[in-house]
């Protein structure tokens, strides 16, 4: 193929000459002329031919087809099965009923509420009919990625009308009228099955029963950070973009930057411009359009160009065309002519919402085009009948059209396996972080086939992880040689959390760490969030996700940022993911650097889970040995001090919590006082469990009688993040109100020391004995002196408890 010339149809040559070529080539090839005779309701533009005649000779030229004939004859049978798969969108949002002989549907047909993003989904057929066919044509199977979940409709009617839905869709839903009709009624179903379960798997998103899904798509802008990240060296992925989700995220406009054809595959991002978002025009329309979107890119190292979003034959060309041009971008810089960052290709597909079905352009294609219900409104129902005719294929045709485009096979990945060698176990006070920083180190060099990716929204250095830095680098495409830079750097940098969290997230194929400042890593969430659910939803449905335990550790936490007020001050992200299903979500508060490693060991043990472990940079005690950290893993908590048994119970979450409940235990034991002190590791394991799941990763009876037994009758908590979320989720020890009493962050701080911190927070370990002392009602200062009880009431000095007078 002619690049250059491929390249200049879509916005360097004239009108004219495009016009002409066009003529010249139809004259020339009644094979091509014949396509465009037949498209039906798909334009076919005089640029869209010559890049087809163009791709044509280069598939000859490679062997891949016989003659020129054979291409336009599938491109005739995409034509077919595109509009095909749009009439079936069309029913899955307004239908109960479809009919192979395309007669009208009867008013009594119609859903009583009609659901679907059907203008964004008719716009999406065109577009993965046409990797259908690219994949066809070059019998090599392409990854893809859809950042509008929400047209999930397009994929699932494709699938289905090709056969290569998942073989449970396929029985469910066979290609008969009945078969249809029930795929049509279970379309955007909302109603539950015995089990309280949704009874329909044709969700509003892209879900783990759409073959081939690896995203939900909800949240827009998170593929856009994603796909350049992906698929591995040998792989392909075509990523759907949304002109919508452009403006969600900053960070989708990076992927030039970060993308290494060393250690990445080949990607082709597409973004389907059609000018709206749910109600208003985007910010690209706004802006001037796709002319104004195409400088945009380029200013951002892309390589952009504009074709025919209504023309599945244009999105075959245009990736067939992207790849090409990336790998010989990748040869040049291996030759040495050339260097990173590669000018990207990007493809730009004009459309418009809801192309093909009346109502298209408007406000209303977003959802449903008509305006009104088809059976309220006799236009409507027209209008209904109307565009379906235009749409409608003979089954015949359409049946023959799917089986031509066969899809090539794909090989089976190995499943992913990681050596986790036994620690370097500590004996001595040190960071917890920089422990993990060493045995990360050892994991992956004890790993070297798994690709390597590591979050950094802030500084690696400052947060303990020198070690990892010095090896893996920050990725670059200038290297500073002062600095920790390189080309093919595995660090992944940059002051939008979001954005390099999934870097990490989209190497499902590799191993993973995420290190972030605990109060802003809440602006992960999002995306994590994303994850999570669609790794559950693929555990509900028997096919458990295969990625590598995802550590995000949160550092720089609320006790020892005091330097930068209370900005820096919050614990939100790992109370909002303890709330999360507790089997997919590991919420874990390692108070030292053994069990920070035994934690990080059993990360990487996991299979499609995310852990979240807010580690102390600080340097902090050994307080436990090899066998109490690796035990404190297995059961979510131990016992630090004192028997079990005893009436009263300290019990510590967090690194400085447990040294507060030191301090508190030592008075006690200086009073006399029988007690134990235990450590909680894991809320989560310690919540009541809402389903079968869940219930396999709480602790079990026995952990629970012997280290939180009943005949405990005074329970005191003391914990690194807010108490009521806490609580909440450790159901399971609370003793109520008249017996429970916790301690934890009341969103006090400013530029403060980490006692200062405990103390306005009434988290010292004098504010524990003074709660203690009232709840098992014992006189006031019974445990404390008269001058720390004034400080505890606010009527002293607080450095008679911190112990540090400035």
């Amino acid at each position: 193929m002619t690049l250059n010339l491929y390249q200049q149809t879509s916005y360097a040559l004239s009108p004219d000459y495009l016009r002409e070529e066009a003529g010249r080539l139809r004259q020339e090839n009644p094979a091509l002329a014949a396509w465009v005779r037949s498209a039906g309701i798909i334009p076919h533009t005089d640029a869209t031919q010559i890049q087809a005649q163009l791709m044509a000779e280069s598939l000859l030229q490679k062997g891949l087809i016989h003659d020129v004939r054979d291409f336009f004859s599938g491109l005739q049978a995409l034509d077919c099965l595109t509009q095909q798969a749009m009439w079936l969108v069309i029913h899955m949002t307004y239908t109960r009923r479809v009919w192979l002989d395309g007669r009208d549907i009867d008013c009594a047909d119609f859903k009583e509420n009609p659901r679907g993003h059907t203008g964004g989904a008719l716009n999406m057929v065109p577009a993965y009919a046409g990797l259908l066919a690219l994949n066809h044509f070059t019998q090599q199977p392409r990854d893809w990625l859809i950042g509008q979940g929400h047209c999930v409709a397009a994929i699932d009617a494709l699938q289905l009308l090709t056969g290569i839905a998942t073989l449970a869709r396929r029985q469910q839903y066979p290609l008969t009228e009945e078969g249809l009709s029930r795929f049509v009624t279970d379309s955007y179903d909302t109603h539950l099955q015995a089990g309280g379960f949704p009874r329909s798997t044709l969700g509003a998103h892209v879900n783990t029963h759409t073959a081939g899904a690896r995203l939900e798509g909800g949240y827009l802008g998170i593929a856009g950070m994603q796909y350049a990240h992906m698929p591995l060296p040998g792989e392909r992925l075509v990523a759907f973009l949304s002109d919508g989700a452009f403006e969600e995220q900053r960070g989708t406009d990076w992927a030039a930057r970060w993308w290494r054809g060393e250690d990445t595959g080949l990607v082709a991002p597409v973004m389907i411009a059609n000018g709206r978002r749910i109600d208003q025009r985007t910010t690209i329309a706004q802006q001037g359009g796709c002319s104004w979107f195409v400088s945009h890119l380029r200013n951002q190292g892309f390589s952009p160009f504009v074709i025919d979003g209504r023309d599945p034959a244009a999105f075959v060309c245009a990736v067939y065309y992207m790849e090409i041009q990336l790998q010989q971008a990748c040869e040049r810089i291996r030759r040495g002519d050339a260097s990173y960052p590669v000018a990207m290709p990007y493809c730009i597909a004009e459309t418009v919402k809801g192309f093909g079905f009346p109502g298209a352009g408007t406000d209303a294609a977003y959802g449903l085009p008509l305006g009104a219900h088809p059976t309220q409104d006799s236009e409507a129902l027209a209008f209904f009948r109307q565009g379906c005719r235009q749409l409608f294929q003979p089954e015949t045709h359409w049946r023959a059209a799917a089986a031509s485009l066969k899809q090539p096979k794909r090989k089976m990945a190995p499943m992913l396996a990681v050596n986790c060698p036994e620690p370097e176990w500590s004996e001595r006070r040190e960071s917890a972080m920089s422990a993990i920083d060493r045995y990360f180190i050892e994991i992956t060099e004890v790993n070297p086939r798994l690709r390597v990716r590591i979050g950094n929204p802030d500084e690696l250095r400052s947060n303990g992880m020198n070690q990892t830095l010095d090896q893996f680098r920050h990725r670059v495409t200038k290297p500073e040689i002062s600095a920790a830079e390189a080309i093919d750097g595995c660090v992944i940098t940059a002051l939008n959390e979001e954005a390099v969290l999934s870097a990490c997230l989209a190497n499902q194929a590799g191993i993973n760490l995420v290190v972030a400042y605990e109060a802003f890593a809440v602006k992960m969430l999002c995306a994590l969030r994303q994850t999570i659910i669609f790794s559950r939803q693929q555990k509900e449905a028997g096919d458990p996700a295969e990625w590598l335990g995802f550590p995000v550790i949160t550092t720089s936490l609320i006790w020892e940022n005091g330097a930068n007020d209370q900005s820096h001050q919050d614990s939100s992200l790992a109370e909002s993911l303890m709330l999360k299903m507790a089997d997919m979500v590991r919420v874990v508060f390692p108070p030292d650097a053994n069990s920070a490693m035994a934690c990080l060991r059993s990360c990487y043990g996991d299979l499609g889970v995310v852990w979240n472990m807010v580690v102390a940079r600080s340097c902090m005690p050994a307080f436990f040995n090899a066998h109490q950290a690796q035990q404190l893993v297995q059961d979510g908590a131990v016992c630090v001090r004192g028997h079990c048994g005893a009436e009263i119970q300290l019990v510590a979450c967090g690194a400085v919590q447990l040294q507060q409940m030191l301090k508190a235990s030592d008075r006690l034991r200086q009073q006399r006082v029988a007690h134990s002190l235990m450590y909680v590791l894991e809320p989560g394991r310690f919540r009541s469990a809402r389903d079968v799941w869940e219930g396999d990763i709480v602790a079990d009876t026995a952990v629970l009688q012997a280290l939180f037994p009943a005949r405990v009758q005074y329970r005191v908590f003391l914990v690194h993040t807010r108490s009521e979320a806490f609580l909440a989720v450790c159901r399971q020890l609370d003793l109520g109100p008249q017996k429970t009493r916790a301690l934890g962050y009341i969103n006090r701080g400013g530029t403060l020391g980490c006692e200062e911190l405990l103390f306005v927070n009434r988290c010292t370990w004098a504010h524990v004995l003074a709660e203690l002392e009232d709840l098992c009602g014992q006189k006031d200062g019974t445990w404390l002196t008269a001058e720390e009880w004034a400080a505890v009431q606010g009527n002293g000095d607080p450095y008679d408890v911190i112990g540090l007078h400035p």
